[in-house]
């Protein structure tokens, strides 16, 4: 290890002189580039209609204030105003739920109940509790409000004011629960049956609760569910069942630590985080209450095809035994009179489309889907996900819909309930995001990337399928709220050189796209911010991966060259909007001012592409996504002149594991790499991610072994970058602090740690991503040129 650099956050001014982080012949520097938004303005949030489809709400912060205000739009006017205090208190919140006829609507702010007249449009607090109050929509005949108040059902009659409570779930047990040991209870028995005094007690006390239970009103049963948790309640339309869902985590799960060394009290604090991949996993049941019997039961996955079916990767010979699964709150018919649910087993390998039986806690599969590494893609939520609007009926009552990667890619789909026929709506290589139904109940409103991977544009299609409209044209990615009247598109709107802005559209196809906003300073726009060139790299498999290349037309030959490695490992960075990674494009740009080709690749395990292209890491991580990267790099070296002798790589997160396996496992095609909060041992990290690519360590320690740069430090042989906030409580600190003492015992010399007290994963502060980055491009600089 260098002793130039200690391990720790040094005064950058003492390393390098202020001119070296300035790029060439401009005013963009490191400087600026990480002040982020404070420097280069704050895009829009995507906002939200006015009930009468007239204005459109945004939060906006143009004024650099320290937290966004709520601003309007009016439609007829083309003006845009900052809301005060008391208007916002006023106007009805972005969240309502209508009745039948859309003439009252009920809404929820600061916890409490209120309903809207529309007609009126007067306001009434129904409620004013401290509890709040959720889960709230009208009933059948829109005669009350139905919600849930600490996990309760609750109606309120609009006509008269009447509270009713129809649950009674309680935490905890019974006193008569209370467990005695088997003498105990022997003892309470004999005395039972040697004192008289005690049998006539208790013979009174029972015909005195016979009383009383005479002259009582009928109040539902308590139901105590123990040490369990209790969440996401639901009323059924016909008001006969009440859902309910109860988990279990394991008190065996041992959390980690993080530790606060810079604290106002001046002492080191420890910080609580998550469980390590491969703990025991929460229980999870779905409850059925049943009104008229007052009794509980719960819903059985026994009958599901494939149930006890053995993952790929175990041995065949392993005792079949039914898998734990996630079941998820229903959706109901409109009728009514079937509920639809999502199951997905708890190894995240299968996920059921199936209708639940109230009546007898049954389930029956409408569509069954398994893949050998995850389910996921878009539209497919995790198992801990199934909130979302991602599935449900059609308003015929008889068919379903759901999106499904059966193809390969994920599309939308239909089953019906009766004849389980299935059909595929939309069809081709790329994918659906956000399906909606038109209120008309005809259509299909969807976001695509039909047109091309790397755009995503608004479409409208008929409900039974067929040629969908393109109704967006504005290049890079259209991120669209309709009207509530169906007449508008609100368009949050990027490229790849422009941030985020927000349109009006009229909801037809070739409309003109009206701009709402201009959020971004003049400091920003002064500069000539490059549109990085899309290209295709053919891989060692035969495959091709997509990458943007940032180069100067004056680039030198032989000239340096950095590849940048995106993180989260399934996120798509190579696209024509805005990146999220927008201080990198900053940089990116910065660099290439410096001289140096720039190129970022969707490797394999990222977002965009498709399931094959999704699951290709399954098992071993650091393999084709590291040889993707590898393949890029010999790519710029045959085609755009760059010395093999003068590459570097860097990223954060997964592209810290990414930089780490390259120079461990490659070191003779990369001259030096910065790797930013990486994951060094991935049995060190979270379940759900890590569990979904490499299974648990104790059932598949092969994949982890293969899969941590840790088992692989022997490899190092360029200078290192090791930067990681101390606060990091997703890949936390700790990660980095075993791979350096695997360094010291391994006696490697070539590397250098920062180390930031007060940083969590994605960094705060302008001056530590400054310190950061001021640091890495020292390292290119020193390494490349």
């Amino acid at each position: 290890m260098k002793t130039s650099m200690p391990v720790c956050v040094m005064c950058l001014s003492l390393l390098m002189p202020n001119e070296v982080t300035k790029a060439q012949g401009n005013n963009l520097t490191i400087e600026n580039i990480m002040k982020g938004e404070d420097w280069m303005g704050a895009s829009p949030d995507m906002g939200w209609w006015s009930i009468d489809s007239k204005e459109l709400y945004f939060d906006w912060n143009p004024e650099n204030a320290l937290a966004d205000s709520l601003y309007v739009y009016n439609l007829e006017e083309g003006k845009v105003r900052k809301l005060s205090w008391e208007e916002e208190q006023k106007r009805p919140p972005e969240t309502l739920v209508y009745n039948s006829d859309k003439s009252q609507a009920a809404y929820i702010r600061n916890g409490d109940l209120y309903l809207y007249d529309l007609a009126n449009k007067t306001h009434r607090q129904i409620t004013s509790t401290i509890e709040s109050e959720r889960r709230i929509r009208f009933s059948a005949d829109d005669k009350k409000i139905i919600y849930t108040q600490d996990n309760n059902v609750y109606t309120w009659e609009i006509a008269t004011g009447k509270i009713s409570q129809l649950s009674n779930f309680k935490s905890g047990k019974d006193k008569s629960d209370s467990e005695a040991t088997e003498q105990e209870k022997w003892i309470a028995k004999e005395e039972m049956e040697l004192i008289g005094f005690f049998k006539r007690d208790k013979e009174e006390d029972k015909q005195r609760e016979k009383a009383r239970e005479k002259n009582k009103l009928k109040r539902p049963k308590a139901f105590r569910y123990g040490s369990k948790s209790i969440s996401r309640v639901l009323l059924s339309p016909s008001e006969a069942y009440i859902t309910f869902q109860l988990s279990k985590t394991s008190s065996d799960a041992k959390e980690t630590t993080i530790y606060n060394y810079v604290t106002e009290s001046g002492f080191a604090e420890e910080v609580p985080s998550r469980i390590m991949v491969g703990r025991p996993l929460p229980k999870y049941e779905l409850g059925i209450y049943h009104l008229e019997k007052d009794t509980v039961y719960f819903a059985n996955a026994s009958d599901l095809p494939g149930i006890k079916d053995v993952p790929d990767f175990m041995k065949k010979d392993e005792e079949a035994k039914e898998r734990a699964v996630y079941i998820s709150m229903p959706k109901w018919s409109k009728d009514g009179k079937n509920a639809l649910v999502v199951v997905q087993s708890m190894d995240n390998k299968d996920r059921w489309i199936a209708l639940l039986d109230c009546e007898r806690g049954t389930l029956k599969s409408l569509d069954h889907q398994r893949d050998k590494a995850w389910i996921g893609g878009p539209g497919i939520s995790a198992w801990r996900s199934f909130v979302g609007n991602d599935w449900g009926w059609l308003d015929d009552d008889e068919h379903v819909w759901f999106q499904s990667e059966q193809s390969g890619w994920s599309h939308l789909y239909t089953v019906n309930v009766r004849t389980g026929k299935k059909k595929q709506l939309t069809k081709g290589d790329y994918e659906v995001f956000d399906p909606q139904i038109s209120e008309d109940g005809e259509y299909w409103y969807f976001s695509s990337s039909e047109v091309d991977l790397g755009e995503r544009h608004f479409y409208k299609m008929p409900l039974k399928g067929g040629k969908a409209e393109q109704l967006t044209s504005m290049k890079g990615n259209n991120q669209v709220v309709l009207s509530p009247d169906e007449k508008w598109l609100m368009i949050r709107h990027s490229y790849s050189n422009r941030p985020w802005e927000l349109f009006v559209q009229e909801n037809k196809a070739g409309a003109e796209a009206i701009p709402v906003t201009d959020s971004f300073t003049d400091a920003f726009k002064a500069y000539q911010w490059r549109e990085p060139k899309l290209i295709d790299i053919p891989t060692r498999d035969g495959k091709s991966v997509r990458a943007r290349l940032y180069r100067s037309p004056k680039a030198q030959k032989n000239g340096p060259a950095v590849v940048f490695a995106h993180g989260a490992g399934y996120l798509q960075n190579v696209h024509h909007w805005w990146s999220s990674y927008y201080r990198e494009y900053m940089f990116h740009n910065f660099l290439v001012d410096n001289g140096y080709t720039v190129l970022d690749i969707d490797f394999r395990g990222s977002a965009g592409y498709g399931s094959e292209w999704r699951t290709d890491v399954y098992r071993a991580l650091g393999d084709k996504d590291l040889t993707d990267h590898l393949d890029a790099a010999q790519y710029l070296v045959d085609n755009y002149e760059v010395s093999s002798k003068k590459i570097g790589i860097y990223g954060g997160s997964y592209g810290g594991f990414i930089t780490l396996m390259a120079l461990f496992k490659s070191p003779e095609t990369f001259a030096c790499g910065a790797a930013l909060r990486s994951v060094t041992d991935w049995a060190h990290y979270n379940h759900l991610y890590t569990a979904n690519r490499l299974n648990v360590p104790y059932l598949d320690s092969v994949a982890y072994r293969q899969s941590s740069p840790i088992y692989f430090a022997e490899g190092l042989e360029k200078p290192l970058l090791i930067c990681h906030g101390m606060l990091d409580s997703n890949v936390h600190f700790q990660d980095v602090v075993r791979l350096a003492q695997r360094l010291i015992e391994l006696g490697k010399e070539d590397w250098e740690m920062a180390v930031y007290p007060l940083e969590r994963h994605s960094f705060q502060e302008a001056e530590s991503w400054t310190d950061e980055y001021k640091r890495i491009f020292k390292l290119f600089e020193e390494n490349l040129k």
